[in-house]
């Protein structure tokens, strides 16, 4: 929120260093052409499911996921010490209670003596799965950037063949032509400033959670091998580099 209101900020700080007014850059009709256009096309190129999934995530700008990867990392070396201890079936409590279905899945396997090869093709068919759905989330996003702009001179255009018609009014021409711009600024404003930006983040939060679970893949495969705490930490330390 502080990038997006730093943009806004310097487009506003700008206008009014030329002496212009913000009222200027408002315009109801541009702006119906230019979000309803936008949204309009990408509705129409995306399938409902990864309409809804690009929708969910939205949330994240305000209220970002947390996939804390050292929290996760401890978790995995209590439980390697404790399978150690009380043997592979003991961590079918821990299964049960777990939130994260990722890791829940890789708990149950265990206990349910999948083999360790099985336990890596199943997660790691999860993971790519996972991360092309995301894809397609962030991908929405990034239509819109694309078509906004294109969009925008589309509604530049209708407004200059409307200030065409008043042409014998020279008086009025030049604010005429000025607003019909506006749909130009619209339209390369909201990609460059939220479309474009938004499907970026997204995809940082979808390499974040990706990151995430190939670390608890890789712990919960030690686990299944039998290796204790302090193997699967020197495992792990990798993963938790810059965190």
């Amino acid at each position: 929120m502080f990038g997006l209101l730093l943009a806004l900020g310097a487009v506003a700080v700008a206008q009014w260093w030329h002496g212009g007014t913000l009222m200027t850059l408002l315009d109801g009709p541009a702006f119906v052409i230019v979000v309803g256009g936008t949204w309009g096309a990408v509705i129409l190129q995306t399938p409902r499911k990864y309409m809804q999934r690009a929708l969910n995530q939205v949330r994240w700008m305000l209220f970002p996921p947390q996939w804390d990867l050292r929290e996760q990392a401890e978790r995995l070396q209590t439980w390697a010490q404790f399978a150690r201890q009380q043997g592979l079936l003991a961590l079918e409590d821990q299964a049960e209670a777990e939130s994260d279905p990722f890791t829940r899945q890789g708990l149950t396997m265990i206990v349910d003596g999948v083999s360790i090869d099985d336990i890596r093709m199943l997660q790691e068919a999860d993971i790519d799965i996972e991360q092309e759905r995301n894809e397609h989330a962030a991908r929405v996003f990034e239509a819109m950037g694309g078509y906004s702009p294109t969009i925008g001179i589309i509604g530049a255009v209708i407004g200059l063949i409307q200030a065409m018609f008043h042409l014998d009014q020279p008086d009025t021409l030049g604010a005429g032509i000025a607003i019909a711009f506006v749909a130009t600024i619209y339209g390369v404003g909201f990609a460059n400033l939220i479309y474009l930006p938004i499907a970026n983040r997204l995809r940082a939060f979808h390499y974040q959670y990706g990151l995430y679970q190939e670390m608890t893949l890789e712990g919960l495969l030690a686990i299944a091998h039998g290796e204790n705490g302090l193997q699967v930490e020197r495992r792990l330390r990798a993963y938790l580099k810059g965190e």
